[in-house]
């Protein structure tokens, strides 16, 4: 009999609410802020010598939270410059939210934002029909490689669209997370199939040494708290284990047995530490930055 599980990303809905419950209760976005203001500084500081425009293109920009900190980031490093900011993201939803934050935002006069509807995918099969190659000086790839299904000529394709001191930054989950741990081992049990593919930053630098490409490697740590995935019948705990499964209501079409498996797992020390009475995941993330 054919298993009633099916990819939480079928259902858009509650992917959605899913993640910003994961964003709630994990330290993702705190950590990548202390990048941002700790090493971003250095990482974009000869993407815009001499110029009097800087093009960036944000691929899964998602809500645009992280992308306007790396904005103002950029706009600190050259004031005054003229900044073409495109967007890529698949989720209407997520653009209309990425548009209320950029009205809320002061400072942005002169950033131009032009959103694309779209897969990575999409666009670049749009590039190509169009014939346009547009060259960009920085651009950035957060939390989306996983919704790629060839994932080296994803970053084949963009990296081929940098300019001559620019930088891909790829953010996602490390090798040394809870994620790696979880994946490698109930992976194929899981109904992701051709919607998600598991990448994690270890993935991603054996792909770039076979490119023979140059990078540099930051590791964050970040957990997320995945106490209420214990209480029975917890509705964040059940959205929660959909999201570390990418499945849509784990809890109730998952066998009893992968079940089980599951969160025990998660109990153990390769996914999660116990503290202050709390099972926390390890959220940990990895930061490649690619040149030219």
């Amino acid at each position: 009999m054919a298993s009633p599980m099916r990819s939480l990303l079928t259902d858009p809905a509650r992917y959605l609410q899913a993640f910003r419950l994961f964003l709630a209760n994990s330290t993702e976005h705190q950590s990548m802020r202390e990048f941002m203001e700790r090493q971003l500084p250095a990482v974009i500081g000869s993407i815009g010598n001499g110029k009097s425009t800087i093009n960036i293109l944000s691929v899964g920009g998602g809500a645009g939270e992280i992308d306007l900190l790396i904005l103002s980031k950029i706009q600190a490093r050259y004031p005054g410059v003229t900044i073409n900011n495109d967007v890529i993201e698949p989720s209407a939803d997520q653009i209309s939210k990425y548009k209320e934050r950029v009205a809320e935002t002061s400072n942005l006069e002169n950033v131009k934002f032009t959103w694309h509807e779209e897969t990575a995918y999409e666009y670049e099969n749009r590039m190509n029909a169009e014939k346009k190659s547009k060259k960009w000086d920085f651009i950035h790839m957060i939390q989306m490689l996983y919704y790629e299904k060839d994932v080296p000529a994803t970053i084949r394709y963009f990296h081929s669209l940098l300019e001559a001191q620019a930088k891909l930054l790829i953010i996602l989950v490390s090798g040394t997370s809870g994620w790696e741990t979880l994946w490698t081992k109930y992976g194929s049990s899981l109904p992701v199939g051709d919607l998600c593919s598991y990448v994690s930053s270890a993935s991603i630098k054996s792909i770039l040494d076979s490119a023979g490409l140059k990078y540099q490697v930051y590791e964050l740590p970040s957990h997320m708290d995945i106490t209420s995935c214990f209480i029975e019948g917890n509705k964040d705990g059940e959205l929660l284990l959909d999201f570390l499964t990418e499945t849509c209501e784990f809890s109730k079409t998952a066998p009893s047995e992968l079940k089980h498996q599951v969160m025990e797992e998660l109990r153990k020390p390769g996914c999660s530490e116990k503290r202050d009475g709390k099972v926390l995941f390890n959220n940990n993330l990895g930061v490649i930055v690619i040149e030219p």
